[in-house]
């Protein structure tokens, strides 16, 4: 796997690993369901997510899957990651989707999580990060507003679902240690 870890030191992304399944199920409520997951987690669903994620770090593929972690013993907080291809990203585009476990919410970790993976997905070449964010989600709005994203545009996905597209143009870093 990808040894890969960034730390502002409150929070800690590193790629997921299966030990982490446990506390991705436990951590998922009703929220997670809906803004992230599409459904409820399974066992066997989660694993082979986080397996799929596992092979993205090994092959260099276009998913980056982090585990959002905080406090001395790393607990998991939730997850954040980078797609850097998608039909409806231009070139250059990577898109941002994060959600934190419940004990976690309305202490800044999401913020400071995309502030991370953004000076890392610029290492990485990319040149605009995106969020897409469902209307009836303020919460995560917040985050991107606050996380220097800008509203540009609302986009009605093939499945009829509408998305507030929030953009930043990120800057041209070195992540340590990279």
């Amino acid at each position: 796997m990808h040894d890969v870890k960034l730390s502002d030191g409150v929070v800690t992304l590193s790629p997921l690993r299966l030990d982490d399944v446990d506390a991705h199920l436990a951590g998922e409520d009703e929220l997670l369901v809906r803004w992230l997951n599409g459904g409820p987690g399974t066992r066997a669903g989660t694993e082979a997510y986080f397996r799929q994620c596992i092979e993205q770090w090994a092959t260099g593929g276009l998913l980056r899957a982090f585990g959002i972690r905080v406090d001395a013993q790393s607990s998991l907080a939730g997850t954040i990651d980078l797609r850097f291809e998608s039909p409806s990203l231009a070139a250059g585009q990577v898109n941002i989707a994060y959600g934190l476990y419940p004990a976690w919410r309305g202490q800044g970790l999401a913020t400071r999580a995309v502030h991370l993976v953004c000076r890392y997905a610029a290492a990485e070449g990319a040149a605009q990060g995106v969020l897409q964010v469902a209307p009836e989600n303020p919460g995560s709005a917040a985050v991107a507003r606050r996380s220097g994203f800008t509203y540009v545009k609302q986009v009605r996905e093939a499945e009829g679902n509408r998305l507030d597209w929030y953009v930043c143009d990120l800057p041209t870093v070195t992540v340590p240690g990279h």
